[in-house]
């Protein structure tokens, strides 16, 4: 079964992208899969240096310590086949009627996506000032913080929703609220 609608969800680091698609998560239960883009660079980087995966898929410390070498080699794999970790995040995705896709980070991400599933993809941008970032622990790390992993899609302009996740968002109910009626098939 391929998906109904594919929601592709962006922002910079401690945003709150993770919270915010595990709360649409829980909300929709069995009609969704969570899918990561960065999933399959980590799958890598994990058996090329036996590291521990689930920590690398974590918000933690450990993952910061190999961030920068990650982006690094996923740059170099991205100029062969731009597609490439879209394609194989996919491939092990879950039949639902819902992707969530919760780490869309360039705008050939998006390309990507569109070409392969059209008007199924929806697209929604979590803005949050930095004050509110660094009180969740966001630190400026030079090669990273300036890279186009975090700064790719600072001027795409074709949201279908922007969600202020800063200082003066709104309740987590309306934000997933605004999410929900992007879907269309419910």
């Amino acid at each position: 079964m391929a998906p109904k609608v594919i929601l592709l969800f962006s922002g910079k680091r401690k945003c709150g992208k993770d919270f915010l698609t595990d709360n649409l998560k829980m909300r929709l239960g069995n009609e969704c899969e969570i899918i990561k883009i960065s999933q399959p660079i980590k799958s890598h980087w994990a058996k090329e240096k036996n590291l521990d995966l689930n920590e690398l898929l974590s918000d933690s410390v450990y993952k910061e310590q190999y961030r920068l070498d990650m982006i690094r080699w996923s740059d170099e794999m991205r100029e062969n086949d731009y597609g490439c970790f879209c394609r194989a995040a996919c491939e092990n995705a879950a039949d639902k009627p819902v992707w969530i896709v919760s780490d869309i980070r360039r705008k050939t991400d998006v390309q990507w996506f569109k070409e392969n599933y059209g008007s199924l993809v929806k697209t929604i941008r979590l803005v949050a000032d930095e004050e509110t970032r660094i009180e969740r622990g966001f630190q400026f790390k030079n090669g990273v913080d300036d890279a186009i992993s975090e700064c790719g899609l600072d001027d795409f302009n074709e949201w279908d929703v922007i969600i202020d996740n800063g200082k003066d968002r709104k309740s987590l109910d309306s934000q997933l609220n605004s999410v929900m009626l992007l879907i269309d098939y419910l």
